[in-house]
């Protein structure tokens, strides 16, 4: 039985395999486990003892030699619920955090977006506003390892009427977003326009709110991010010097 939610709960890969080998034992020996996980003996024991101080495994002696045995799955369930309550609590707070989080900005912020999660957090947080502009085009990503969930990403954009306008080098589009298609574009709440043939951004820029990011697409993606009034008018100042609404 395929068991990887309970990583979530803080279980390692062994533990869980451990975990799942005993459930679908039963009662069973150290051989046993040993036999079903293919982890070497001496890790086995380490596993074994931090499942049992969870609570989620317990064991017997008999004749000198330990066997193992999973406890109540409702074990578990305590250990959810406990998580799921943390967690309504931790949510209850963010009102107050995002307070706090305003009132120590400095007057320009600057921060580092490494890794691919890292660029997702970014991207998802631009959608908590109703536009963003591109600059140098978004189609990049769709050739690193994000490029399957850039499309989910643009599906979520749709479903929360974001505009995207995008600003990109002359001949450069998005897959199922070519040009012209007008219609297509406003049911995808989507804007296109280019730069000058003999002009190219240097890297994509990305401006929400009043951020600007600039970002590196990659296997793992980078992406340089400031915070600022001032810096966001000026990069839209040059937005909008190339843009044209095409619509």
């Amino acid at each position: 039985m395929n068991l990887k939610e309970l990583r979530e709960l803080g279980l390692s890969d062994g533990q869980i395999s451990v975990y799942s080998a005993v459930l679908d034992l039963g009662i069973s020996s150290l051989n046993k486990i040993q036999e079903k996980t293919g982890i070497e003996r001496r890790h086995i024991y380490d596993v074994l003892n931090k499942l049992i101080e969870r609570g989620f495994i317990t064991y017997t002696i008999e004749k000198g030699k330990r066997t193992y045995q999973c406890t109540h799955p409702n074990s578990i369930l305590d250990e959810v619920k406990e998580k799921e309550q943390s967690l309504k609590e931790l949510k209850g707070k963010i009102p107050q955090m995002k307070s706090l989080f305003t009132l120590t900005k400095p007057e320009i912020r600057a921060e580092i977006f490494r890794g691919n999660e890292s660029i997702k957090a970014l991207m998802n947080e631009s959608l908590e506003y109703k536009e963003s502009y591109w600059i140098g085009g978004n189609s990049g990503i769709e050739s690193t390892p994000l490029k399957y969930w850039f499309k989910h990403w643009m599906e979520k954009r749709v479903k929360n009427k974001h505009m995207l306008n995008d600003l990109v080098d002359h001949g450069v589009s998005l897959i199922g977003l070519e040009p012209r298609d007008i219609k297509k574009h406003k049911k995808n709440y989507y804007k296109y326009c280019t730069l000058p043939k003999n002009m190219s951004s240097p890297m994509v820029i990305l401006i929400f709110g009043n951020k600007v990011a600039q970002i590196l697409w990659g296997d793992q993606s980078f992406a340089f991010v400031l915070e600022s009034d001032k810096i966001k008018d000026s990069f839209m100042k040059y937005f909008n010097h190339f843009w044209t609404d095409p619509w």
